[in-house]
Formats: C-alpha cells, structure tokens, sequence
C-alpha cells in the first residue's frame, strides 16, 4: 500500500512540472514582466511627482486676476504655505479684501493685463520687491469668458474683448516677466481651460484658451535650456464669476438683441430661450464648487521639484471633456448637435 502511495506521488511530479513550464510560457513571462515595469514606473512617478523644492520662504510668486475666483484662493494658500506673494488684483477694494485676510508678507498691486503701461508698472514694482533673487513663479490667472454665445451672433470687437484678456493679456504679462523668472530659474504657470482642448461655444473664449496652449508649448520648447518650467492648468468647469448664470444670460440677450432681422429669423424666436435653458441645465449639472482642486494644481506646479506640463483639474475634465478632446470630431459634432437647440431653419 505504501509503495503504490509512494509511486502515484512521484509519478504525479513531472506530470505537474510539466503544467507549470507549460503554464508559465514566454508570454505569461512577457505579461509579468511588463506589469512589473509598469508598477515600478507608477511608483518611481509618484515618489517623483512628491517631491517639493526647498526655501519656500524665500520664493517670490506673482499671481495675475487676484480679486475673486482661483487667483484669490490661491494667493490665501501660497501666504499659509510662506510664499512671498505679490497679488495684481483689478480693483482696489479687491486688492484691500485680499490683505486683510491674509499675512503680512502679502503684497498687493494694481494690474489690469489689457493695458501696457499697466503691466509694465507691475514688473517695476516687481522689481524692487524681489531684488536680486528674481521671480521664482508667475501666475497668469487673470481671464474673462464673456461674451459667449453662437459665432454667428459675435461682432468683431465682441471676440476682441475676450482675446485682450485671455490672450494678449497673458502673452504679454509673462514677457514682460519673463527677465524676472529667468534670474531665479523659476516657474510659468498659464490658465487655460478644458475648453482650449476642445471648441464647444462661439466667442473668443475658446479662441484665446488654444491659443494659450499653443502659446504655453511654444515657451517651453524655447526655455527649457534656462531652467525655466512652464505648466499648464486645465480647469473644467467650476463656479466662479466667469460660470455664473446671469451675466452669461445678460450678454446672451444683448448678442441677439444685436441682431439682424434675417438672423433672427433664422434661428428662431425660441431658440435664445432654449439655449439659456441648455446653458442652465449643463452649468447646474457639472460646475463643481470646490475651488481648491484648481489651486492644489496650481500650487503644485510652484512647489513640485518635478512639475507637470499639464494639470486637468475637476473630475468633468477627467472623464468627460479630455477624453473628448482625443476622440474625432465628427463625435464631438454629434454631441453637440444632441445637446443644442435646433434653429428654426436648420437644414440638418
């Protein structure tokens, strides 16, 4: 009994030796080697990805569009962290409501992006604020959405307006800045939108955030030797003064107010009010009102050793609007049409 025990036990060896090699084949050592690779990247980036550069306490960052929105929450959290924070704010009741809830080393200026000599008085300022040590970040935050509706509805100074903001504002914010960041090997940190990746409206809203990103991707290719990063924060959509309802509902009828007769006609008499109801439903449905999770990026992007390119804030950016951006247009065509009134003598 024991030696018949004895031989199916060893007989059963090679059988399972067998299985094994059979089992573990040159894909099987393929797949596991790749997943290995891969898990050891995801940690090394992440341990990367953690680390922050040191003397914070002597970092100068200028942040543009200070009165409300990411530029206030941001310059709140970069003065707790113990950055030197030079805020430009439009206003100066902005300006004096920033310093009263923040610490002494906070300072403020005036600066309004469309104008030159604006700019230019800012950099002076800058200047003497931070010596020698240069300007180790600039933040251009400082945007406008509106107005905002149907291309056909836009008259020429309608896009203008926006691209003086949101374009050659931050064009030429950062190169007059730029000596500045130069000297200190510093950071430029650019605000686009999910909207810059892909067109969903007319206006120059989507205009100027491409052209941010063209403009962001340009810099750095040309910098990069001198030390410079330039990062890029794609924020979806968040309630902020440039989301909020009325004002966008105001310029919306002051567009079709604009009108002609035969583009009226055209649309129709309840499109205006079927395209407010769509801008209504959408802005309710996926505006997030936690603002940190485009100013934990932002502050990333100053105090990482290692910032990232780009930085996709909101979880719409995530799922929706930047896997949107990568599929063919045709798709995002569809979906739009779907989602938009049909005008009154649409021929689709």
């Amino acid at each position: 009994m024991t030696f018949v025990v004895w031989n199916l036990h060893h007989s059963a060896l090679p059988m399972d030796m067998e299985l094994i090699y059979e089992y573990i084949s040159k894909d099987h050592l393929f797949s596991y080697a790749l997943g290995a690779f891969v898990l050891l990247w995801a940690l090394i980036w992440l341990y990367r990805d953690s680390l922050e550069i040191d003397k914070i306490k002597e970092k100068y960052v200028f942040v543009t569009g200070c009165d409300s929105g990411f530029g206030n929450l941001l310059c709140k959290r970069l003065d707790k962290r113990g950055f030197r924070v030079l805020a430009g704010c439009l206003t100066e009741k902005g300006a004096d409501d920033l310093k009263r809830v923040t610490g002494p080393y906070l300072k403020t200026c005036i600066l309004d992006v469309t104008r030159t000599a604006s700019i230019q008085n800012a950099v002076e300022w800058t200047k003497k604020e931070v010596g020698d040590r240069g300007l180790w970040g600039i933040v251009n935050n400082a945007g406008c959405s509106l107005p905002m509706g149907p291309s056909e509805w836009m008259q020429i100074e309608d896009f203008h307006s926006t691209l003086r903001v949101n374009m050659t504002g931050v064009i030429e914010t950062t190169m007059n800045f730029l000596p500045l960041v130069k000297r200190a090997r510093g950071r430029i940190v650019n605000v686009a939108s999910v909207l810059g990746r892909v067109a969903a409206n007319g206006g120059g809203y989507c205009i100027s955030k491409f052209a941010v990103e063209a403009f962001s991707d340009c810099l750095r290719r040309d910098i990069q030797h001198f030390g410079i990063k330039v990062c890029i924060i794609e924020p979806g959509f968040f309630k902020t003064q440039v989301t909020s309802l009325e004002p966008l509902e105001r310029e919306l009828h002051r567009l079709w107010n604009q009108l002609t007769p035969e583009v009226k006609e055209s649309y129709g008499e309840k499109y205006l009010d079927k395209y407010i109801n769509v801008q209504r439903l959408i802005m309710n449905a996926i505006c997030d009102a936690d603002l940190s999770k485009v100013t934990n990026c932002m502050e990333h992007a100053l105090s990482a050793a290692h910032p990232r390119t780009r930085y996709s804030a909101g979880w719409d950016a995530k799922l929706l609007w930047i896997p949107l951006s990568y599929m063919p247009a045709c798709v995002v065509d569809i979906a739009l049409r779907l989602v938009l009134p049909r005008p009154a003598k649409s021929v689709l």
